[in-house]
């Protein structure tokens, strides 16, 4: 931790004295990037694309870094693609129905802001409803041929014998 300022000597001689004594610590010796040039400044980017950029150059989405309200908005969204390839009602509903228990939990919760953006249920009818929708439709039944008689068997001996 830096020690204060001493009485009576001026700000910018404390400052490059701490300079001084750490370039003679070797504290800013194998520093990576001594040397080379600063990154050039672009004016048009913001400080959200500059946050977009870092969390990419240091591997994490950019949907992890939104606040809990807002990723179980984004993940309400996007629950019709999610769901489009369960092969059962049962598991889109399952897919909802925890969805749904998140939320509420979400609810139950002090929040940290009283902006926190609050997301809303699931409705799972209108889930299943969409997911028959973009399902195959079933392969027609087969009809069983009508009730009757055995057709009849010709006997061997009354076939044609190849001359």
């Amino acid at each position: 931790m830096t020690e204060r300022k001493p009485q009576g000597v001026s700000f910018e001689t404390w400052v490059e004295r701490q300079i001084h004594q750490a370039q003679e610590r070797g504290d800013f010796t194998g520093l990576r990037g001594a040397g080379k040039p600063l990154p050039s400044w672009d004016p048009d980017e913001t400080a959200y694309d500059w946050a977009v950029a870092k969390a990419r150059r240091e591997g994490i989405r950019p949907a992890d870094m939104l606040p809990p309200g807002l990723a179980l908005r984004r993940e309400r969204d996007e629950l019709p693609e999610r769901v489009a390839g369960l092969p059962s009602e049962a598991a889109v509903r399952a897919v909802a129905e925890d969805y749904n228990a998140r939320v509420e939990a979400f609810w139950r919760r002090p929040q940290e802001s009283r902006w926190s953006p609050v997301p809303g249920l699931a409705d799972v009818e209108a889930l299943v409803e969409g997911w028959r929708l973009t399902r195959p439709p079933p392969p027609p039944a087969v009809e069983a041929p009508p009730p009757g008689p055995p057709p009849r068997r010709r006997r061997w001996s009354l076939r044609r014998r190849p001359g």
